[in-house]
């Protein structure tokens, strides 16, 4: 985990913002859907699953590996007050590592994998500009593995996934793997976070 903040995009396209949604993958998705509750113009944050086939969208499907779906994150916010580049840099800084290609620490797989699901090209560019961006600027040791996708669809997780972070705070996984991210959040980007 990164010891200080990555700087913003070096520039953002507003046509990024129109959608107000994006998908992000990046590990299990209980830590991404508990970082990104803590900003403040998230309006949702969905679980689930996304590049693979309809019917075998489901936990134990997408658990054995064995088909091409990530477990992600649906997000949907308000522009007015959070953008996309402010996501990016959350997303690449506090809720995964974008250098560890299908896995995440011990989750090891392609469901685990580090991508972004983008709906226009605005948003693709953007993503492209700014890895760029950091790996000129040497912000990891190792490359960024992180892949880009057009969002084909998104099939939200069973219902006992969803907000399960904070639901099940004294779950281990989650205090050994989630909180860390989030009391990371609040260490790098407090003027991101919702107000209590």
């Amino acid at each position: 985990m990164l010891t200080h903040a990555l700087p913003l995009p070096d520039w953002q396209d507003p046509e990024a913002d129109l959608p107000g949604r994006i998908i992000l993958a990046g590990g299990c998705f209980w830590c991404v859907e508990g970082v990104y509750r803590e900003l403040a113009g998230v309006q949702s944050a969905v679980s689930g699953y996304t590049g693979g086939r309809r019917e075998e969208a489901d936990y134990r499907s997408v658990c054995s590996g064995a088909t091409n779906h990530a477990e992600a994150v649906e997000l949907r916010y308000d522009p007015e007050k959070l953008q996309f580049g402010e996501i990016l840099q959350v997303f690449f800084g506090v809720a995964h590592d974008p250098t560890q290609r299908n896995r995440q620490g011990n989750d090891i797989g392609r469901q685990y994998r580090s991508a972004i699901f983008f709906l226009n090209d605005a948003q693709a560019d953007m993503i492209r500009a700014y890895i760029a961006q950091l790996e000129k600027g040497e912000c990891f040791a190792q490359p960024i593995v992180t892949e880009l996708e057009p969002l084909q669809e998104f099939y939200p997780a069973e219902a006992y996934h969803q907000d399960y972070a904070r639901r099940n705070p004294g779950q281990p996984y989650i205090c050994a793997v989630a909180q860390p991210k989030i009391h990371a959040l609040a260490a790098m980007f407090p003027e991101y976070r919702r107000k209590a």
